[in-house]
């Protein structure tokens, strides 16, 4: 007899050991699955056997997930119950823990959330009988009742479970919060508004600096001013030309940078500290010193210096030889015209309005290119970096198409004779 078939009545009262008429090893096997070796579950136990479960059919994979997690959600508020049974036994701190759902976390392999969910859940299942029905008829999830129980919470006695309950039978568990705060806002709009004041006073930034230079960024804001973050960030963290192989994570983070920047174009003032064979980028060389930052490399002066304002401090045998500045900015009536020109980032696939996009020297002033109109082109932030760290190359052909050239890929020498 396959798992599939081993079947226990609970309402019939059918013991596992003493009901089920199989062999000894089937016996063993329905006892591991069984949360009560001696007194079944009151669920229906059973169970797709794993060799069965490549050759079945999706949908009844899927219809099985749907019974297994109702079963899940059943047993689940039996288990809040059980907690707040527990919290109140003291038994918790018999046993040497801070609080029931310390031990609970410790004991029954849960987070600390998980717990505390659970707990206020079973605080709550008297004032929510109609939601306790509705979980085991399949209308709503545990994941329901446990939003439920933190809105019953917050509302104290201005809640009402008929109509929250309506809102959960049409809405998964995230949306339901979403709606359970509205709720909140219009049965309480001065908690609710003092509440989201004090949100506001608990944001932090965190900076710190990592071992190799990096900034770590952390921190927490409010709904609100998350919400104005999240809304400048996520048009620029969008894929961005045919070439754009970045995670979302490293896509947000470049957009984080563009808008400090505003899109690499802001004519940021630098003091460089270099020597001369640094700004030249030749072997051998130190990296460029700047505020807040360790040394910093060749490549990354040159992109800056495209359009940007250097205050320059060249120096040689650790004596400062020449303090000055190098005027190499595009000026405004140049500007306008590249903007016109190209309209956008011109890196093929990149749409990057022109007011998001730096000039980029064809050929580098450093390296004797000239600021003038022939000689610029637009690029957002990311291909700009990309020309210049990234070791791509990017050419304008005789009827003024951009072209771009992927860095040359090395895999080592040839191989020898043997």
């Amino acid at each position: 007899m396959c798992l599939a078939c081993l079947v226990t009545d609970y309402e019939e009262g059918v013991d596992a050991r003493l009901g089920f008429r199989g062999s000894p090893a089937e016996i063993d096997r329905l006892s591991k699955f069984a949360i009560d070796s001696t007194n079944v579950c009151s669920y229906t136990l059973r169970m797709i056997d794993a060799e069965r479960l490549a050759s079945t059919p999706p949908a009844e994979i899927a219809a099985e997930m749907i019974r297994v997690r109702r079963e899940i959600d059943e047993r689940e508020l039996y288990w809040s119950r059980l907690a707040v049974a527990f919290d109140a036994s003291l038994y918790w701190h018999e046993e040497g823990s801070n609080t029931a759902i310390d031990w609970m976390r410790i004991n029954c392999h849960m987070t600390q959330p998980a717990a505390a969910n659970r707990v206020a859940v079973g605080q709550q299942l008297s004032r929510m009988p109609e939601s306790s029905q509705a979980v085991q008829t399949g209308e709503i999830g545990f994941a329901h009742m446990t939003v439920m129980a933190r809105t019953a919470i917050a509302v104290g006695n201005a809640f009402e479970e008929t109509a929250l309950l309506d809102k959960a039978r049409n809405l998964s568990p995230g949306k339901f919060h979403y709606r359970c705060l509205q709720y909140q806002h219009s049965v309480q709009p001065q908690v609710y508004a003092a509440e989201q004041a004090e949100q506001v006073e608990k944001n932090k930034l965190r900076l710190n600096t990592a071992e190799d230079g990096s900034l770590l960024i952390s921190g927490v804001l409010d709904p609100v001013n998350g919400a104005a973050v999240r809304g400048a960030l996520e048009p620029l963290a969008r894929y961005s030309g045919k070439d754009d192989y970045r995670d979302r994570e490293q896509r947000l983070a470049d957009a984080l940078v563009e808008i400090v920047t505003h899109g690499g174009r802001r004519n940021v003032q630098l003091q460089v500290t270099s020597s001369i064979e640094t700004l030249l980028g030749l072997v051998g060389a130190q990296g460029a010193d700047m505020d807040f930052s360790l040394p910093i490399s060749s490549k990354t002066v040159e992109r800056w210096a495209c359009d940007c304002n250097v205050t320059r401090i060249l120096m040689q045998d650790s004596v400062v030889i020449d303090v000055g500045r190098s005027r190499r900015v595009i000026s405004p009536p140049m500007k306008r015209a590249l903007h016109a020109r190209d309209g956008h980032c011109v890196w093929p696939g990149c749409e990057r309005p022109a007011s998001w996009s730096a000039g980029h020297h064809l050929v580098h002033w450093i390296h004797g290119g000239p600021t003038e109109l022939e000689n610029l082109a637009l690029l957002c932030f990311r291909h700009h970096r990309m020309v210049h760290e990234g070791h791509w190359q990017i050419a304008k052909t005789d009827d003024g198409q951009i072209m771009t050239i992927p860095p040359m890929i090395t895999f080592g020498l040839p191989r020898g004779p043997d």
